[in-house]
């Protein structure tokens, strides 16, 4: 599967449990670290630890793919799931403000907005 597709599915993961302002920023022009970054966010810590939940059972499910590496969701503020290419960034509303990644990757055509 192609880093686009799978940053998609993320979305669609992420959209099917109500996530909030869910966005695909390219970034493999500004870093070898990943191609995209899928940025959400949740109303409450409980949420922002489904979400997370959610892009891992689908992705097991679908592709039988788990992430690399996960970080931070036991908190419940910001939750990081890294699949090599493709990192989900889940934050509680709150501290989406605070970190605003968006506009630290953004470079005027590289931020998608994830409509169903």
């Amino acid at each position: 599967m192609e880093s686009y597709e799978l940053a998609k599915l993320c979305a669609k993961a992420l959209s099917e449990k109500k996530a909030q302002d869910i966005v695909i920023l390219s970034v493999a022009e500004q870093t070898v670290v990943c191609s995209y970054f899928v940025i959400a966010s949740g109303r409450s810590t409980t949420q922002v630890k489904a979400l997370g939940d959610a892009v891992e059972e689908k992705l097991k499910k679908e592709l039988e793919l788990s992430p690399v590496r996960t970080e931070g969701f036991r908190e419940g503020r910001w939750g990081v799931l890294d699949y090599g290419d493709v990192v989900v960034h889940v934050f509680h509303e709150e501290s989406r403000l605070f970190y605003y990644l968006e506009r630290l990757w953004d470079s005027g055509k590289n931020v998608e907005r994830y409509e169903d």
